[in-house]
């Protein structure tokens, strides 16, 4: 009993704690620090190509021929993105573009959302089971289902227009079904069974207390659909058959195709395309990140 209340004992004890917390705290710093230089890294491997990008689209012809290649360019051709918004009809491609994501991004998230509450925080026999139907056709290929789509758009009369490109955003989609519902699956069920005792629609309780709950996953949702729809290439090379009606990513590959030797003009080009899809990413950041980590109900 001496022996353990011996002061020496004691501090010995203390220098012993002092000096594994000491070696705890280090390798916490060690295992940060090689996280963030890890993902700083991976960061500027991706940001390369961009970069490389945007310098190439603000060079001058001569400059693209030289090698070794210019890291920074040595004069600022800004007039590039004006020469190539002029030499296809840029404004009409990117109109056709806001028009058909905007609807796509709508259809999306009233119908998934309406998909989602009704396989989640609805009780009904054989939910499960049609549930995992919806989820298995994710696995259908996508080329096994033109045909048939092109069929049926053309015994509709559709081709030619925006509708084979906007409605089916308007019948859910099982991923995007998939990401909503196990974000609703989190909403306290004394939540909906308050609101359905004081007399609330179903419908009353999908909008006015569903839907703000689920914001993250929405903005989720409405950046996949967004560029999806943005970056959509097939879809209007089948339907679209007027150039007046073309998109971007059409109007991009025929520029490529009469353009190719003007390295500078197509990256102005790309540029452009791709500016907002990533205005539109960081502005939802956030509520993007939340959404697709199925993070918890605030």
């Amino acid at each position: 009993m001496k022996a353990a209340l011996n002061p020496a004992n004691f501090a010995e004890r203390e220098r012993a704690i002092a000096q594994r917390k000491r070696l705890i705290a280090t390798r916490k710093l060690i295992d940060k620090s090689l996280t963030r230089v890890f993902l700083i890294v991976m960061s500027v491997i991706f940001l390369i190509p961009l970069y490389w990008m945007i310098v190439t689209a603000l060079k001058s012809n001569p400059e693209l021929a030289q090698i070794p290649p210019t890291i920074i360019p040595q004069s600022w051709e800004w007039d590039n993105f004006v020469k190539a918004f002029q030499t296809i009809p840029f404004a009409s491609y990117f109109l056709n573009s806001i028009l058909i994501t905007a609807l796509t991004v709508i259809g999306a998230l009233v119908s998934n959302l309406i998909v989602a509450y009704g396989f989640s925080c609805i009780e009904w026999p054989g939910r499960n089971l049609v549930f995992y139907l919806v989820l298995a056709t994710i696995f259908i290929p996508f080329p096994l289902a033109i045909i048939p789509q092109f069929d049926m758009f053309a015994w509709l009369h559709w081709i030619n227009t925006y509708l084979p490109l906007v409605v089916p955003s308007f019948f859910a989609s099982a991923f995007y079904t998939f990401m909503l519902r196990q974000f609703l699956l989190q909403i306290p069920r004394d939540l909906l069974d308050a609101a359905r005792i004081d007399g609330a629609s179903e419908w009353r309780i999908l909008w006015q207390v569903v839907a703000p709950m689920a914001r993250p996953a929405l903005a989720a949702v409405a950046i996949f659909a967004a560029i999806g729809a943005w970056n959509d290439f097939m879809g209007p090379l089948i339907y679209l058959q007027d150039d007046t009606l073309q998109t971007l990513s059409i109007g991009l590959q025929a520029f490529r195709s009469t353009h190719d030797i003007q390295f500078n003009l197509l990256m102005a080009a790309s540029v452009m395309v791709i500016v907002p899809v990533t205005l539109l990413f960081f502005v939802f950041q956030r509520f993007f990140i939340r959404g697709v980590t199925l993070g918890s109900i605030r």
